[in-house]
């Protein structure tokens, strides 16, 4: 045996458990909420088992212990009569009593309690359960649980501070302090590490990010270089032996890219469509040295590839009741061939232009090297683009056209004042390069104050294109205006050049031109910019031109498309009167050949603007709009240079389509178009065939016609009612109608070509066409969106002023 002391008494040590007292005792604090016969149960099977003292809650007491004694202050009274007899009793099971009392009594102590009164039968049941688990340390509440008075103790012990109030509570105080604030500086430390351990892969991360992109812009610029200096050799080539190439086999590589900026790219609707409306380029084959490779923005149906075959097999020279031979037929279609980038698929939504989709399709670029792989060939693009030179470098051919840069700055409304007045030729009065309010209000006032005549202002965007980025505004509207005339002829035109003169209508121009702008100006095209505050915005965000609209009532518009060879001649392929639409400032088609200006007087300044292209380095196909009209002081025509494009025109695609069809040349030296007319006689062999006579045709052209309920009727349905009203083409005669078509999804926009003898006829033609097309596809019920109805409408407009020219020329002919 072994004796241990505990508080001043001895007791001794058994290595057996002592069975349970068999007497009345409190129900274990496990079974309280079960019924009588569990308890009992219990009491005889499981008394033995030890519990777990972190499951026994906090006990509520049934009856009056039969061995309960007191702790008074934590320390236990070894000669105490009530505990004395509970020792007594439980002589043979102390062993495992004593661990438990000890623990009470140091938890007691620790928090300072005054009384506890202890209930020995609970105490047992405690000390079992607790020797049963290898004397793990018991959870407070099992050891409150022991206690009769446990819930004034549990209220003292659950106290805030109380434990520093009892025993080694200052060192425990002191400790938990210490400890708190090595947690805290801890971390403290931890955090701050942790934000320099982030801000430490923050910064590597981006400066290998950096390093990166440093890198790969560095490999771009450098790629975009080599790309210049190989596309500045090979036009250098292609210059010195463009003589030889234009008399030779060779192959064009059209792409009718719209390289405009992604914001613009972005706002226009049927981006694709848009590039496509140039697919009459196909018809360049009608030179049998020319083989084409057509990139196509968008997958085109069969019936769009069968209707251009059909129509390519055409030959307009020859008799239309003659046919070709199979060998021929062959031919002409291997002439050209149809591509369609594969990238198209990827961005179906991002409306990249052609030659960036085109750059992103390996396949296809592929196909393109085997196709001209040992021929001489080059490439035609659209709206210069930074990636033309990309493609042209993979496929290792020049480009017909400027370098990006110097057509991005040239192409601009202020770069084509810039090469017009290089030109010598007239401009509208107004400035460029226009980038702030002050200068806008400083510079129209000076305008106002010099030209009296013009009644309207127009404002254009540098960027924009085909009439969008236009506003206007009439002088009319301006409240000072009547005075500021009166002034002007009150000191007559001569003194009125004197600046002093012209101060106080400055000045007054001045205080009235913001408000003026403010409520009076307007954009041209309000679905683009809905009202003056937008257009102003980006307007002096991007640069413009403030001009005037040309001072008559009458005013024509002329597009002539020029051939700047790279060899430095200037060639005229074509010339036409605008039609338009809504608004005057955007053309939809134009009246080939133009009837406006003398021919000689448009030749000589086409050649002016040409040479000034030249100057500047910039070759290839370019479009200048011109506007003339009848100066109502000296009755003599005014010709105002207006726009230029550095791209190849939607009217000079719809050219190529008519002189396919007809056979016929476009003198644009002489302003007609010669059409030969085939006469089929029988001769003998000794004779020598005639010389084909040689008639002069005019055309109607329209590339940009549209109607939303076109897209109800597929194109067979749409021939098919065509030639139900009678609009067909005459091969025999040269006369007729020809449709162009752009996409087999959608089908709201065609293009339309009539040709007849005289202007009045294809006008007439024309106006007719779409009248019925319209009458076909509309009802009052249905809602389309059209530019049918205003081209109509102008196109009788300009019947009428053909039919009062010639009254005027009859009454101004002399009597023989």
């Amino acid at each position: 045996m072994k004796w241990e002391t505990v508080s001043g008494y001895t007791c001794e040590k058994t290595g057996s458990k002592c069975s349970p007292l068999r007497t009345t005792k409190t129900p274990p604090p496990i079974s309280t909420s079960k019924s009588m016969d569990h308890r009992s149960m219990m009491q005889s099977t499981n008394d033995l088992i030890p519990q777990n003292p972190e499951n026994i809650p906090v006990p509520v007491p049934v009856s009056t212990s039969k061995y309960p004694f007191t702790i008074t202050n934590g320390r236990l009274n070894p000669m105490a009569a009530d505990f004395c007899h509970f020792r007594q009793s439980l002589s043979l099971c102390w062993s495992s009593v004593v661990f438990a009392l000890e623990a009470l009594e140091k938890l007691l102590r620790d928090f300072a309690v005054p009384l506890a009164k202890v209930s020995g039968e609970r105490l047992v049941e405690f000390a079992h359960g607790w020797d049963s688990g290898w004397r793990k340390a018991g959870p407070r509440t099992g050891l409150l649980s022991v206690l009769e008075n446990w819930e004034v103790v549990s209220g003292l012990v659950l106290r805030p501070g109380q434990r520093y109030r009892g025993e080694g509570g200052t060192e425990a105080a002191a400790t938990h302090i210490q400890s708190c604030w090595r947690r805290y500086v801890a971390r403290k430390a931890y955090l701050r590490h942790s934000r320099r351990k982030w801000a430490a892969e923050t910064i590597a991360i981006s400066w290998l990010m950096h390093t990166r992109k440093r890198c790969v812009r560095k490999a771009l610029q450098a790629r975009r270089v080599r790309q210049l200096e190989n596309y500045r050799c090979r036009a250098q080539n292609l210059a010195a032996n463009w003589k030889h190439i234009q008399s030779s086999k060779r192959t064009i590589i059209h792409i009718p890219s719209l390289g405009y900026s992604q914001r613009q790219r972005l706002n226009l609707r049927g981006f694709d469509v848009l590039q496509n409306k140039q697919i009459n380029r196909l018809c360049d084959i009608r030179d049998s040295n020319v083989q084409v490779i057509y990139i196509c923005p968008r997958h085109l149906g069969e019936d769009i590839l069968d209707y251009y075959t059909s129509l390519l097999m055409r030959d307009g020279a020859t008799d239309g009741t003659e046919k070709r031979t199979t060998g021929e037929a062959s031919s002409c279609v291997s002439a050209f061939i149809i591509l369609t980038p594969e990238a198209v698929d990827y961005f179906p939504t991002r409306n990249m232009c052609l030659s960036t989709l085109l750059k992103y399709s390996p396949h296809t670029l592929k196909r393109i090297k085997n196709l001209i792989q040992g021929k001489q060939a080059y490439i035609v693009g659209g709206v210069a683009h930074v990636d033309d030179l990309a493609v042209a470098d993979e496929l290792g051919v020049p480009i017909l056209g400027p370098e990006p840069a110097v057509a991005q700055l040239y192409s601009t409304k202020s770069g084509g004042r810039r090469i017009f007045t290089g030109a010598e030729v007239d401009v509208p009065p107004g400035q460029a390069d226009i980038y702030s309010l002050n200068q806008l209000h400083e510079t129209l006032a000076e305008l106002l104050t010099q030209n009296f005549d013009v009644q309207r202002w127009l404002f254009k965007i540098d960027s924009e294109h085909s009439g969008r980025g236009t506003a206007y505004c009439d002088i009319c509207h301006l409240s000072c205006y009547k005075w500021a005339l009166q002034e002007y002829h009150r000191h007559g035109p001569e003194l009125w050049n004197t600046k002093w003169i012209q101060e106080s209508v400055l000045l007054r121009y001045l205080d009235e031109i913001p408000e003026w702008l403010a409520r009076h100006a307007r954009p041209a095209k309000t679905s683009c910019y809905p009202n003056w505050a937008r257009f102003r915005k980006t307007f002096l965000r991007q640069g413009g031109v403030v001009e005037a609209y040309p001072p008559s009532d009458s005013v024509t518009c002329l597009t002539v498309d020029l051939l700047l060879e790279p060899g430095g001649e200037v060639t005229m392929l074509s010339c036409g009167d605008q039609l338009h639409g809504s608004f005057q400032l955007e053309a939809i088609g134009s009246t080939v050949p133009q009837t406006s200006v003398h021919p000689e007087t448009l030749h000589s300044i086409c050649l002016r603007v040409g040479q000034a292209c030249l100057q500047r380095l910039i070759v290839g196909y370019v479009s200048v709009d011109l506007a003339t009209f009848l100066n109502h002081n000296t009755m003599e025509q005014k010709v105002w240079a207006i726009n230029v494009d550095l791209t190849y025109s939607d009217q000079l695609a719809m050219t190529q389509m008519l002189l396919m069809m007809t056979g016929g040349t476009l003198n644009c030296r002489t302003g007609c178009l010669e059409v030969p007319m085939l006469i089929r006689e029988k001769y003998c062999d000794h004779q020598i065939a005639a010389k084909p006579p040689v008639v002069n045709r005019y055309a109607v052209l329209g590339s940009r016609l549209f109607h939303s309920n076109l897209s109800m009727l597929y194109h067979n349905v749409f021939f098919m009612m065509c030639r139900a009203h009678g609009i067909g083409f005459n091969m025999k005669r040269k006369e007729g109608t020809v449709f162009a078509l752009y996409d087999s999804s959608e089908r709201c926009s065609i293009g339309m070509m009539t040709v007849s003898e005289d202007l009045q006829g294809a006008l007439v033609t024309f106006a007719r066409n779409l009248s019925v097309i319209h009458q076909e596809i509309s009802s009052s019920k249905m809602q389309e969106e059209t530019n049918f109805k205003e081209l109509i409408k102008n196109i009788k407009d300009v019947l009428q002023m053909i039919v009062q020219n010639k009254l005027r020329a009859v009454k101004d002919k002399p009597a023989a």
